[in-house]
């Protein structure tokens, strides 16, 4: 006997009924006992894709998908036997079946009416995609399933443009947003451009440069560091909505930093119509997307730097073997010359003196070609000291301002640094710059230099290994307002024989030059430009301490010259070279005992021959090294003076020997000088 339920006063409880029954928000079905549906609420409507009068009529094994229909069909039978009472979360893996053919999640509660008088079954379904907390991990699934199909690509993918153009899409279709893009700051820090993206505005296409200034929240992102959202429901009044996204209705933005080791070098930005749409999830999800691309374009530039360095190192030492042999042909060619000049005939006859001084002018410009090449290659012979380097600004900034086109103007501003480098090589490196400068600005403009200490390289730079006790490095800046350069001469700059003048006008050598000596000198050098922003070129040399340098060796305040009758034990393998060497000591009226080898010469210091000085080469052929040569005579003979000479260096730097160098070519006088300085030295 069904029970009676108190019924309220005035109100039809059927209408009432009704009421719940249409307005109750999970969908409800009215089963019979034969499994068709006799009544359907508008949630249920909703969830299943149906009509009022397709939905009634319809047996209730049509909304289950086909793999499972017989077996649902047994237990519907079975539950008829003996229907109770089912609550939600009983089951989670049951799937309804909707009128366009998909498939949705579900969770079912069963009622059975018997008790109540009557043969049906109301059964009440919730999509599992309902609950807050099932959507919220359905959604991470999502974000995370996008990241692990990008990280896939990117570990096989080696073009990184491709996967930078993908990355847009993949967040605008995870996040269901309607404009996704990335942007990355210009080398001068002024404008964005905008790399990639997908649902641009039309002022707004690839390629295109936005500035980097206050109301734009990727500024704000590159200052701070973290992301930053701007939503539709609340009015920051730091950012405005561009014209174009607000008459879209992309009033919600999220960006986020793109970062290369620690350095912010862009953004990744989506926009949506709808306000509150990104959440913690989101944020999460869209910087976890920015750093995996951020780390295919770190690996990217890694490995194009890594190749650039390699192909300039493979140039190096080319260029390095081809000056070794060409400044022992200019030592040949030019102590001839000089030996020429000592005749009766050169003296007589003028003609022959024009003839000689043409030949000798054009072996110092081969001199300084071959200088060139040493620098790029860093295997010219430097002789490194202490620098103060804000004096040797002031000095080349004063011969600029009085050499330089008067429409240039030329500022400084120089720290008190101390730097160790060879300061007539890092003079000759700068002026190189500054005459790259002035033919990048042919109509005036600004060239200004700064010094300044800084603690460390920038991330993106290394310097050669070797110095160990130094104070941090001494930053030297040039930078010029001129023409700027595009990135295809950008990455070719420092390329030997590479030169954007025309014909005539350059050697392509200039920038070769200045990233040899940086190099070499345990330092390294850096370049910003772009089209019409100017270029700024940096050294980084390494610093000293100031009470360091009181240390340094100066010349004798008075050398007395080669004494007569000295005798020399000369080291040479070419025999030419050692032909005009033995011309130049038999002119200081010395003693020569000639050796190709430094196992003869050995030889003849072990067989107790009295030598004055040692001079020798330090590339010997086969044999030891003249450095070798050196530091096994000073370990036998310590007494002995040791003068080296070489037109190719590459690893004196290192010795822990501090032999004086001669540089090849060398005229008479400088081989006298530096014997004199040897000798004056070693005296007691």
């Amino acid at each position: 006997m069904a029970r009676s339920r108190p019924s309220v006063p005035g109100v039809d409880d059927g209408a009432v009924f009704r009421s719940l029954f249409a307005a109750y928000p999970d969908a409800l079905l009215l089963v019979d006992l034969q499994g068709v549906i006799s009544l359907a609420n508008p949630a249920a409507l909703e969830l299943l894709g149906y009509s009022a009068d397709q939905l009634i009529g319809l047996a209730v094994d049509e909304l289950v998908p086909d793999a499972i229909r017989p077996r649902h069909a047994a237990y519907r039978k079975a539950y008829a036997d003996q229907p109770r009472t089912r609550p939600m979360g009983m089951q989670m893996d049951l799937v309804a079946k909707r009128r366009d053919g998909s498939e949705v999640r579900v969770e079912i509660a069963l009622s059975p009416l018997q008790d109540h008088g009557l043969p049906y079954v109301v059964a009440a379904i919730r999509s599992v995609g309902a609950y807050p907390r099932v959507k919220q991990a359905l959604q991470r699934a999502r974000y995370a399933e996008c990241l692990a199909q990008f990280g896939r690509l990117a570990v096989d993918a080696r073009e990184s443009q491709k996967l930078l153009e993908l990355v847009p899409a993949i967040a605008a279709d995870a996040l269901q947003v309607e404009m996704a893009k990335v942007l990355l700051l210009e080398p001068s820090g002024l404008d964005f451009r905008v790399a990639a993206g997908v649902g641009l505005a039309p002022e707004e296409p690839i390629g295109h440069r936005v500035p980097n200034e206050p109301g734009l929240p990727s500024s704000t992102v590159v200052a701070e560091g973290k992301p930053v959202l701007v939503d539709g429901d609340s009015h920051d009044p730091r950012f405005s909505i561009p014209p174009s996204y607000a008459r879209a209705g992309l009033v919600c933005e999220l960006s986020v930093p793109l970062a290369d080791r620690g350095r912010t070098i862009g953004t990744l930005v989506v926009r949506s119509r709808t306000p509150g749409r990104f959440g913690d999830d989101e944020i999460r999800f869209l910087d976890s997307l920015s750093s995996m691309l951020a780390t295919v374009l770190q690996r990217t530039s890694s490995e194009e730097a890594l190749n650039h360095a390699q192909r300039l190192e493979s140039v190096g030492q080319l260029t390095g073997g081809v000056a070794h042999d060409f400044n022992n042909l200019l030592t040949v060619i030019s102590g001839n010359l000089q030996v020429l000049e000592d005749t009766p005939a050169y003296t007589g006859d003028p003609f022959i003196q024009q003839l000689v001084g043409a030949a000798a002018r054009a072996t110092r410009r081969g001199t300084e070609l071959t200088g060139k090449l040493l620098a790029f290659s860093r295997r010219q012979v430097l002789q490194p000291t202490v620098v103060d380097t804000a004096a040797l600004l002031h000095s080349l900034t004063d011969m600029l301002r009085r050499t330089l086109d008067q429409r240039i103007v030329i500022t400084l501003d120089a720290e008190e640094v101390l730097c160790i480098a060879d300061p007539g090589q890092l003079e000759s490196a700068l002026l190189n710059v500054a005459i790259n400068a002035r033919d990048a600005m042919p109509h005036g403009g600004t060239l200004g230099f700064t010094c300044h200490a800084v603690p460390r390289l920038p991330v993106e730079l290394d310097a050669e290994p070797g110095l160990t006790e130094m104070a941090g490095y001494v930053a030297i800046s040039i930078a010029d307002t001129g023409e700027g350069m595009s990135e295809t001469v950008k990455e070719r700059a420092f390329e030997p024989f590479f030169t954007t003048k025309e014909s005539g006008r350059g050697t392509g050598l200039g920038l070769s030059t200045v990233y040899g000596f940086a190099r070499q000198s345990h330092g390294a050098v850096d370049l910003h430009s772009a089209p019409g922003a100017g270029t700024t070129v940096t050294l980084y040399l390494p610093r000293i301490d100031a009470d360091a340098g009181g240390d340094e060796e100066s010349e004798a305040a008075a050398l007395h010259g080669v004494p007569p009758g000295l005798r020399v034990l000369l080291v040479e393998d070419d025999a030419e070279v050692r032909s005009v060497v033995q011309k130049f000591l038999a002119a200081m009226a010395c003693d020569v005992v000639a050796c190709a080898h430094a196992e003869e010469a050995l030889d003849v210091l072990a067989a107790g021959t009295e030598i004055g000085l040692l001079l020798t080469d330090v590339l010997l052929g086969t044999g030891m090294r003249g450095t070798d040569l050196a530091a096994e005579v000073h370990a036998r003979w310590p007494r002995l003076p040791v003068l080296l000479m070489s037109g190719y260096s590459s690893g004196l730097l290192s010795e822990p020997q501090a032999w004086e160098l001669l540089r090849k070519p060398y005229t008479r006088a400088e081989l006298e000088r530096a014997m004199a300085k040897v000798l004056n030295t070693a005296a007691p």
